[in-house]
C-alpha cells in the first residue's frame, strides 16, 4: 500500500473548466485542494459533509485510493483528479446515497 489515508469527508470539486465532482477526502487532501483553488488549479472546493461514517463503501474507495495514487504535498504545481474504475464509481455513488448527497 502507497498511503495509509483515512478518508472521513465529502467535497465538491469544482475544475477550472465548470466542471463538477463529488470526491470523498479528508482535511489533509482538502486543504490541498484549497491551496490548488488559491494558485489557480482549479476553481473552488467545498466540503459537503464533515465525519461521514466508515461504511465498507468508504473501506472499498480508500483502498483504491491509497494503493494507486500518490497523496500531493504542499509543492503542489496540478491538480489530479483521481481517476476512477466503474467499480469505483459505484462505490463513490454508494457512499454518497449512503449520507443523502446526490
Amino acid at each position: 500500500m502507497k498511503n495509509d489515508e483515512k478518508l472521513d469527508l465529502i467535497e465538491e470539486i469544482t475544475l477550472n473548466d465548470g466542471t463538477k465532482y463529488m470526491e470523498i477526502s479528508n482535511m489533509v487532501q482538502n486543504g490541498r485542494a484549497e491551496l490548488a483553488a488559491e494558485r489557480g488549479l482549479i476553481k473552488q472546493v467545498r466540503i459537503l459533509q464533515l465525519n461521514i461514517p466508515h461504511s465498507v463503501h468508504v473501506d472499498n474507495y480508500e483502498k483504491y485510493i491509497n494503493e494507486n495514487f500518490d497523496m500531493p504535498d504542499e509543492n503542489l504545481t496540478k491538480f489530479e483528479v483521481w481517476k476512477k474504475t466503474p467499480e469505483i464509481q459505484n462505490e463513490v455513488k454508494m457512499i454518497l446515497d449512503e449520507n443523502h448527497i446526490g
